[in-house]
């Protein structure tokens, strides 16, 4: 799991297109990304449609949002194009960055975990710094808790 506070590790993934993606490409930006079990299923579309409804919101702070899941590249295509979702979305379907990023496997009962991606969300400021992150949340918990994260303004210090 990654702690508040550090540099995020930079990723090289694929978005719907095939394109790679960065987090390094989006330098001067705070970073959203936010984690989903399965495309096209209720939870993750209540949770993406969040994103895309707040999206606004999201580019006045100066972010710009990211979703991720083990879904292959075609599977997150065909859902951005059905939901009007404005972000791109990474296909990660060896888990290596949500093992990476804490999100990988969800507890049953504290003895064995799920093989899935646990509902999760992270914010990144403009310099790659980890600023807010929260493993396991609800879809609509996950929308309202990155933007609070992304609104907030550093007051700056004075000599």
């Amino acid at each position: 799991m990654l702690t508040i506070g550090e540099k995020a590790p930079d990723f090289a993934l694929p978005n719907q297109d095939g394109q790679i993606v960065h987090l390094s490409d989006f330098r001067g930006k705070k970073v959203v990304i936010f984690a989903f079990p399965k495309a096209n299923t209720t939870g993750c579309n209540a949770q993406a449609c969040g994103f895309r409804d707040d999206m606004e919101e999201f580019r006045t702070n100066n972010a710009v949002v990211l979703g991720l899941s083990c879904d292959w590249q075609a599977t997150l295509k065909e859902w951005q194009t059905s939901k009007n979702l404005p972000y791109d979305l990474l296909s990660d379907p060896k888990h290596v960055m949500v093992e990476q990023w804490g999100a990988w496997g969800i507890p049953v009962f504290g003895l064995v975990k799920v093989p899935m991606i646990n509902r999760s969300y992270w914010v990144i400021d403009e310099n790659g710094v980890l600023i807010d992150q929260q493993i396991n949340v609800l879809p609509g918990t996950s929308v309202r808790k990155a933007l609070e994260s992304v609104s907030k303004t550093i007051a700056p210090t004075g000599d």
